[in-house]
């Protein structure tokens, strides 16, 4: 497995070998610049863990480089060099995010220490960003059903290997979560997960956002700008709506999955790029190829490991646990006291047919805990909040254009039993008299649509 990434800034060549020698044979894989022009031109083409950036070079300072660093968020760690440093420039390297200091001429033992500090200062921040990441989405993601449970296990699978991701579900499901999910999970997780939403950038942006682009390549562009490839360089890119991308930028984003390499707009240099793409879309895009709209060789090259993420409807055991979860969420993020749901407003909720998913029910509650005065929410107040005509009894609303009649009547079969299973607290006996079916019918049909005794 290559080692950390290390670039060594420096003009004098003796400086750049003996470093380079002494870096090599302790694993780190090293590339130098004799000038500033050469480290922004290497910066701007790959990630390095660690940059060794001398003070005085003979085109621009050290301190120049490491502004425009700060400026283009480059993830790397410096380390300044200098055999004739003021305190003033030390001080305003540290201000400008270098992590330390060296004097000229540097001991091999103090420069390995010095880079050791800083790749666990990187370690160390990677993770605070995860956790960051991480806090208030796992949410979405939560769920004892039979269908969340498998999606885990197929979002662990997926994550230990490198080839592109299609997720595929309705809107509120959970795709964005997905593929941080899956990004986490990967060996790239230490490097860049970057987003692009292709239905909100305008069709004459798209291409500069996932590209880049030189100064003056258009108008606007009054400086040179790294895409979204380029800053996801050994991590991860996540293309959101991909169904709505334009039909000339599938081209593009194909040539760049099958070559590793990309052109700037504006540009005449082929720049190498590492990335891992997790795709996401709305739309069946066999639909979209079917009427010309997509791209089947994009496809097919996008869709080498397909998930599906389930609407909450088809995993309907789930809601009462996210509705508290969500509701202890709300009561916090708007300063209200601890609420309750009744079992009436439980039962209310599981009866929605939530078309607009995960995302739908935390809204929901949202609104539930602002509008409620009371300590309780009564399914008097759920059903008020309830979109008008959609808080329905069982088994009605499930009509679903271009959804199998089997499967809109297995969502009315579990609603109809879990509904039953509430009212007589979970009694299988009474329940299974209630709904007219044998004990051992009923546990069959329970079985088969998902339902857990308990549930």
């Amino acid at each position: 497995m290559p080692g950390p990434t290390v670039l060594i800034v420096d003009d004098e060549k003796n400086i750049l070998t003996s470093l380079s020698q002494a870096l090599r044979i302790e694993d780190y894989e090293v590339d130098v610049a004799g000038n500033a022009e050469i480290a922004f031109a290497k910066l701007d083409n790959q990630a390095f863990d660690v940059v060794l950036l001398d003070v005085q070079l003979p085109d621009v300072d050290g301190l120049t480089v490491l502004r425009r660093m700060q400026e283009q968020n480059h993830p790397a760690q410096v380390i300044m060099m200098s055999g004739h440093a003021t305190l003033e420039t030390a001080v305003e390297a540290t201000r400008l995010g270098a992590q330390t200091f060296l004097q000229k001429p540097l001991s091999s033992e103090q420069l390995l220490i010095s880079i050791a500090q800083c790749l666990k200062i990187e370690r160390l921040e990677h993770e605070n960003r995860e956790l960051r990441a991480r806090s208030g989405r796992a949410e979405d993601l939560l769920g004892d059903s039979r269908p969340m449970a498998l999606l885990r296990e197929q979002i662990a699978l997926a994550a230990s290997a490198n080839a592109p991701v299609l997720v595929t579900g309705e809107r509120g499901t959970g795709k964005e979560l997905v593929a941080r999910a899956i990004h986490d999970g990967s060996k790239r997780a230490k490097h860049s997960l970057q987003k692009l939403n292709c239905a909100a950038v305008p069709a004459e942006l798209i291409e500069s956002e996932l590209f880049g682009h030189e100064t003056g390549a258009f108008t606007g562009a009054t400086k040179q700008r790294r895409g979204k490839f380029e800053r996801a360089h050994r991590g991860t890119l996540f293309l959101d709506e991909v169904g709505d991308m334009p039909s000339a930028m599938q081209a593009k984003l194909l040539r760049v999955l099958q070559e590793g390499e990309l052109e700037r707009v504006g540009g005449n240099q082929l720049i190498q790029v590492d990335v891992r793409v997790v795709a996401a879309t709305n739309k069946s895009l066999g639909a979209e190829i079917d009427a010309g709209r997509f791209r089947a060789d994009l496809y097919d090259r996008l869709n080498v490991v397909p998930l599906r993420l389930p609407p909450l409807r088809e995993r309907a055991e789930d809601i009462e646990r996210l509705a508290e979860h969500f509701l202890e969420q709300a009561c916090k993020a708007n300063d209200r006291r601890k609420k309750a749901l009744s079992k009436g407003a439980h039962t209310l909720l599981r009866g929605y047919n939530y078309p607009g998913n995960v995302r739908e029910l935390r809204n929901l509650m949202e609104r539930l805990v602002i509008l409620t005065p009371e300590e309780e929410i009564t399914e008097v107040h759920a059903r008020a909040a309830l979109p008008v005509g959609d808080a329905r009894g069982a088994g009605a609303g499930h009509y679903r254009p271009g959804v199998p009649l089997r499967e809109m009547m297995d969502d009315s079969e579990r609603e109809l039993i879990l509904r039953s299973l509430d009212h007589h607290q979970h009694h299988i006996t009474n329940t299974a008299a209630d709904l007219g079916l044998e004990r051992s019918h009923l546990y069959k049909k329970m079985k088969a649509l998902g339902i857990r005794r308990g549930d």
